[in-house]
């Protein structure tokens, strides 16, 4: 028996991308249906760590403490280590007296009002799951995706619970496809990929052994492991007692994963411990390639692709599920402004203009520094040092800049904004420093009594912040919320201001003068700066707002 059900927007694939979709939409207002053709969350873990940037979201949304609560056990893991076993690795190294700090912590903390956490697929997806549900989005597990068909008005899909092989018409305004690497969705359209492809092939083998004793107080994040009979790596889950080894196979020379079966897995992973008599259960196994692929086109009418269906990348950055939960982040905004009328449907083809160019340059990234098996490489060369320092503006995920259509260019003559630049860390290096197209700058405020983040005030429509002379921007921006139709926020920074700071500390972390102003959108970046005072105000803003929304 079928029924439809009529939803705005349809995910397909309840994974970190997907779920996290389904928060960003009720975040903006909008109702979602979530189908996943698996029973239950991920039971692999897979990704193992989400980025400032993703948890600059996850703070928003209220679930940052639940989300490091579920990686508390990973909490004292980083080092990459190589060897001829696990063991000998470990023993080598000095069991740590106090907890040990992740490096770089200290030149983060400017960039935002969160760090990044250590956090694997199976601990993460069931937080988002609960937080999806209570923030009114619906999840569906058990549930795939038969057919889809799209016209002018929206896209029809069959859906089939697996479990009573029921079917379901589900009819949406739009689409969301973060259905994974193999994505069947992406396959219907035959969007073409390019990008190297499969740089290796792996298996991914999370087991069960209790390495306590020998990781205590000495915790890895990975430890490449090189010798005749076995290559891959360890990656730290738990620290105790759980635990995946990469196991590297070559089709060159005949292997397949059907070759590894448990028996023989377990024989070779002791061989890589080192420890030929320690108890070891086999949980899951999972065959897998790092790659390189990209869509070349992530709008196809009124279906979107995100996360690896859109880029798929090597793991060693730590840029897969983060760039695909900014991908959903700057989807969602868009699809809500379109769906309420308030943005033009023009606004939905910056999708593809802002973030194929930041999904290109996290892969290639990711994919540098690489070894011939397409495993991290652990070498000192010229080759490891470059892939390394390409990595590094992304570890905190706010190393880019979106320019489209959506984004107001700025004169910044006669010498191109040098003299506006506040020369900090993240000024240089992020160009987190108010120019439009860049993620909005954190600065620590005081607001109705309470100290905050200027991103604490963004991500419920957008948002005015004006320098403290800036008070006529504060009043144009009412009329022209009123003439658009549309929720935008407006403070004044400064000793006397709505947002209270020493004097010329915001509007030195933005660009402007006292009297300048910047408007930041939804998803916290950046559309229009204003230096200084300018004649007609209500004309300046009329002309970004429209801008931004593409009207």
């Amino acid at each position: 028996m079928s029924s439809e059900t009529r939803v705005p927007v349809l995910i397909i694939g309840a994974g970190i991308v997907g779920l996290s979709a389904s928060l960003c939409l009720s975040q903006n207002g909008i109702s979602s249906l979530n189908i996943e053709r698996h029973s239950g969350p991920s039971i692999h873990p897979r990704a193992r760590s989400v980025n400032a940037r993703t948890m600059e979201l996850y703070r928003r949304l209220g679930i940052q403490e639940r989300v490091i609560e579920a990686g508390a056990s990973l909490s004292p893991t980083f080092g990459i280590y190589s060897g001829s076993t696990l063991k000998e690795v470990i023993e080598a190294k000095p069991r740590s007296k106090e907890q040990r700090k992740l490096p770089f912590t200290g030149l983060i903390a400017p960039l935002s009002p969160v760090k990044g956490a250590f956090v694997t697929q199976d601990m993460i997806e069931p937080v988002l799951v609960q937080a999806a549900r209570e923030h009114g989005g619906e999840v569906r597990f058990d549930t795939e995706c038969l057919s889809l068909e799209q016209d002018d008005d929206g896209v029809t899909a069959t859906l089939k619970a697996r479990e009573s092989g029921a079917t379901s018409t589900v009819r949406a305004s739009y689409l969301i496809a973060a259905d994974g690497a193999n994505s069947p969705i992406r396959t219907r359209l035959n969007v073409p990929v390019t990008g190297r492809g499969a740089m290796g092939h792996l298996i991914n083998i999370l087991f069960r052994a209790d390495l306590k004793p020998l990781v205590d107080r000495r915790e890895f994040s990975i430890c490449k492991i090189n010798r005749p009979e076995v290559v891959g790596f360890f990656a730290s889950i738990n620290n105790s007692d759980r635990w995946t080894f990469h196991l590297s196979y070559d089709p060159s020379r005949n292997e397949k994963p059907a070759d590894f079966r448990p028996e023989k897995c377990k024989q070779l992973l002791r061989i890589a411990l080192g420890i030929p008599d320690i108890d070891i259960r086999i949980e899951s196994m999972l065959p897998w390639e790092p790659s390189v692929r990209i869509a070349e086109q992530l709008q196809h009418g009124r279906i979107f692709l995100a996360g690896d269906a859109a880029h798929q990348m090597p793991p060693w950055g730590g840029q897969g599920a983060n760039s695909g939960i900014a991908d959903v982040y700057n989807l969602s905004w868009k699809l809500a402004a379109v769906l309420n009328g308030c943005g033009n449907k023009a606004l939905l083809e910056t999708y593809d203009v802002e973030r194929i160019p930041v999904g290109r340059a996290a892969a290639e990234a990711s994919a540098s520094g690489v070894d011939e098996r397409g495993l991290i490489s652990v070498k000192r060369d010229l080759t490891t040092v470059i892939g390394f320092l390409r990595k590094i503006p992304l570890i905190s995920g706010h190393g880019y800049c979106y320019s489209s259509k959506a984004i107001c260019e700025e004169d910044t003559s006669p010498l191109g904004g040098l003299t506006w630049r506040p020369w900090t860390l993240p000024s240089i290096f992020l160009s987190l420093d108010g120019r439009p197209g860049s993620r909005a700058p954190h600065v620590w405020m005081e607001y109705q009594g309470k100290r905050i983040s200027t991103l604490d005030l963004c991500g419920k429509g957008f948002v005015l912040f004006a320098g403290a002379e800036g008070g006529s921007w504060s009043e144009a921006m009412k009329k022209v919320a009123l003439i658009l139709g549309v929720e935008i926020a407006a403070y004044r920074a400064g000793p006397e201001g709505d947002l209270g700071s020493a004097k010329g500390e915001f509007e030195a972390a933005v660009g402007i003068s006292s009297q300048g102003a910047i408007l930041v959108r939804p998803d916290d970046f950046v559309v229009w700066r204003q230096r200084r005072n300018v004649p007609d105000h209500n004309a300046e803003l009329e002309r970004a707002m429209r801008q931004a929304l593409c009207l």
